[in-house]
């Protein structure tokens, strides 16, 4: 008799860093094994839906290459050469190799280095707790959000907005600056049935012909960087044609006569110079948005990829203000919910036990803090010790080629704690084995959605996978690294965060597995001020004082627009050595540098590539598939051209992030981005690179 394997439906949360953060429902098959991911239909956001990627997990958790035991390098630093050894051992050496560090040149020295491989707030923030026990070197974790945010707190003072569920509210949706049929497949849904159910409009503003803008019914295609120059063109139209809501404009924003006056001369004729848009696009956008009073932006972390991100995301959230969208259900604004939740995050963190004068290394400046650069390091010590958690910089990380001269310095000492041998786990000294979402407990938050969520252990652990907790743990006790967190489960730590913030204990939420914890309409709408003293939003914002969740390294705003308006000044322009404008927009089927190791997403993206217009491509001997090289001042890639129409002239789209060895030469894409600091809060700015290209023989 053949016995049927005894199937369980479980609840968790996607780990991902993503916005959407989906509520799960995940099959266990016999205790031990992953069957089909769904989104939950209990959520009111994640609505059944979840992406390809995650659907297909089970690829992931039970990967045959996943890392299952502690290893020692036991060859050159690169060359894969690597013993297993015990946990003990392994531990015992990177708590030796810290304290040298600290002897020499100060617990400065050591620096913990982490990101969002996953969201869980224990798993990912944790090893903070041990950076503030042993004063080690902090982190300005500036690589993903810094421009978005600032431009987006300079206007309306806080990092909420309007529910995200009210897009079924909707007339007229306007998905700007992200692409969420790759990224966030939840907010098209949403839209999507807005359309279905009330005829709402989809547009979309991007800088190529992606999936999302081929499903809206006005697709905007901008050069990059130029989104301000639509945004401020728009409000000129506004006004110019009556439809700007003055009793709106003077209760609740700063400047309004100020901001008519400045954009008499951004018209459509000046935008559409700038954009590469024709004059009856502009026009038509601003015509159905400024008509359609109950339009809802959806702003992305587009705008975090530019040096005039902030700029541009401060003009594009101005249009609703001038619109009055914002008084309407299902109009307004949103990016981001991550100022709302107010957790409580002592006791994950341990912020009780900062060292006031600790220095801060701006993340995305890896490259130059470990190659010695005096301002990337503040003027403090060198950096000779380094504990990685949930990153992957040695792919991920801009100016690659001083990244990787960094990790290859022999007298630094590098743990890396993964799931797969990533190229940053090969650069290390010991490498420890990580448990999956699906084996630990945890907590999250809902950035582009309004839910406190769980995500509790569903499987054991395989082998000797140890969770990020367990290893802080550790490395605390031989450390000699004191604090209440150190003596906790994560279960404990969740249970007790809770209580903290005011959600209640964990039991409560454990059957639910989340909580909705949307402000009500007025304040979500801002219809009871904006986050500024005076309440209002500020079209005039205060680019020195703007604050966001944690500052990084100010950038020249002195220079940055007084009133909305295109800021060209710090963009990577082309130029006659360097013509084209490159984007490295993220790929459907990866995410960062996650996922690309399982099969079905490489079987679908196949192998790295950069976009050409044809146009461009003919009169440089480029062909379709054709091998070729990009270039510029950091250094150069070679990968595989295609020929693509949906892109103005001048720019280049490679859809990324490949692994470093599948290009032929070993340098990933990020060998050609830059880590210079952005105004006004620092960033990297991805998709605002300047290249030549040119055809490789045979």
């Amino acid at each position: 008799m053949t016995l049927q394997p005894r199937i369980e439906h479980k609840t968790s949360t996607c780990p991902h860093d993503c916005p959407s953060v989906c509520a799960l429902e995940v099959e266990i098959v016999d205790g031990t094994t992953v069957g089909r991911v769904r989104g939950s239909s209990r959520h009111s956001y994640t609505a059944g839906v979840v992406c390809a990627k995650v659907a297909r997990y089970a690829e992931r958790i039970h990967h045959p290459d996943r890392l299952t035991h502690p290893l020692i390098r036991t060859g050159p630093k690169g060359s894969g050469a690597f013993a297993q050894v015990g946990w003990d051992e392994a531990l015992d050496r990177v708590a030796d190799a810290f304290r040298a560090a600290e002897a020499a040149h100060g617990p400065e020295a050591v620096w913990p280095y982490y990101y969002a491989g996953t969201m869980g707030l224990v798993m990912r923030d944790g090893i903070n707790r041990l950076r503030h026990a042993k004063g080690y070197s902090g982190q300005l974790s500036t690589i993903c959000t810094q421009l978005a945010w600032a431009g987006y707190v300079a206007g309306t003072g806080r990092l909420t907005g309007v529910d995200p569920r009210e897009i079924a509210d909707s007339d007229c949706v306007v998905i700007w600056g992200t692409n969420p049929v790759h990224t966030q497949v939840n907010l098209m849904t949403h839209a999507q049935s807005a359309r279905k159910a009330r005829g709402a409009t989809i547009v979309a503003v991007d800088i190529y012909d992606n999936p999302t803008m081929r499903q809206a019914d006005l697709a905007l295609l901008v050069r990059p960087g130029t989104d301000a120059a639509l945004a401020c063109a728009a409000m000129h139209v506004i006004f110019r044609d009556g439809l700007a809501d003055r009793d709106y404009l003077a209760r609740y924003t700063d400047c309004p006569d100020d901001l008519e006056a400045h954009l008499r001369s951004r018209d459509p004729v000046w935008a559409a110079a700038i954009t590469g848009l024709a004059v009856e696009e502009i026009e038509r956008f601003a015509h159905l948005v400024g008509r359609t009073k109950n339009t809802f932006f959806r702003l992305g972390y587009g705008f975090s990829r530019s040096r005039n991100g902030a700029a541009s995301m401060h003009a594009a959230l101005s249009i609703p203000a001038v619109t009055g969208a914002w008084r309407h259900r299902g109009g307004g604004a949103f990016h981001s919910n991550s100022g709302m939740f107010g957790i409580d995050k002592r006791l994950i963190e341990g912020l009780d036990a900062t060292r006031p004068g600790t220095r801060m290394l701006d993340q995305s400046q890896i490259g130059r803090v470990l190659t010695g650069d005096a301002e990337a390091l503040r003027g403090g010590p060198p950096v000779t010790a380094l504990l990685i958690q949930n990153t992957n910089p040695v792919s991920v990380a801009p100016e690659q080629e001083l990244v990787k001269r960094g990790f290859a310095r022999e007298d630094l000492f590098v743990c890396v704690h993964e799931q797969f041998m990533t190229e940053t786990a090969r650069m290390a000294d010991i490498v420890l084995p990580a448990t999956m979402f699906l084996e630990h407990d945890d907590l999250y938050t809902g950035g582009g959605q309004q839910h406190v969520q769980l995500g509790l252990a569903r499987l054991p652990a395989p082998a000797e996978c140890r969770s990020n907790h367990d290893v802080i743990v550790a490395l605390a006790a031989r450390l000699g690294a004191e604090h209440p967190g150190f003596a906790m489960t994560p279960r404990e730590i969740v249970d007790a965060t809770l209580q903290a913030s005011g959600y209640g204990p964990l039991a409560a939420m454990e059957d639910q597995n989340f909580v909705d914890a949307q402000a009500p309409f007025e304040r979500a709408h801002f219809l009871d001020g904006f986050g500024h003293p005076d309440g209002r939003f500020r079209f005039r914002p205060d680019w020195t004082g703007t604050r966001i969740v944690q500052d990084g390294p100010r950038g020249p705003a002195s220079g940055m627009p007084e009133l909305p308006d295109y800021w060209e000044a710090p963009l990577a322009a082309a130029t006659p050595e360097h013509p084209f404008r490159l984007a490295t927009s993220p790929a459907r089927n990866f995410l960062n540098s996650s996922f690309n190791e399982t099969p079905t997403s490489l079987a679908k993206e196949r192998h790295p590539t950069v976009m050409i217009h044809p146009d461009d491509a003919a009169p440089l001997g480029i062909g379709e598939g054709a091998w070729v090289r990009l270039s510029n001042h950091r250094g150069a890639v070679t990968l595989r051209a295609t020929l693509f129409p949906g892109l103005r002239r001048g720019v280049l789209i490679a859809e990324s992030i490949w692994p470093n060895d599948a290009y032929p030469d070993g340098r990933g894409i990020n060998t050609l981005t830059g880590a210079d600091a952005p105004a006004p809060l620092g960033g990297a700015a991805f998709h605002d690179n300047h290249v030549a290209i040119g055809a490789l023989p045979g």
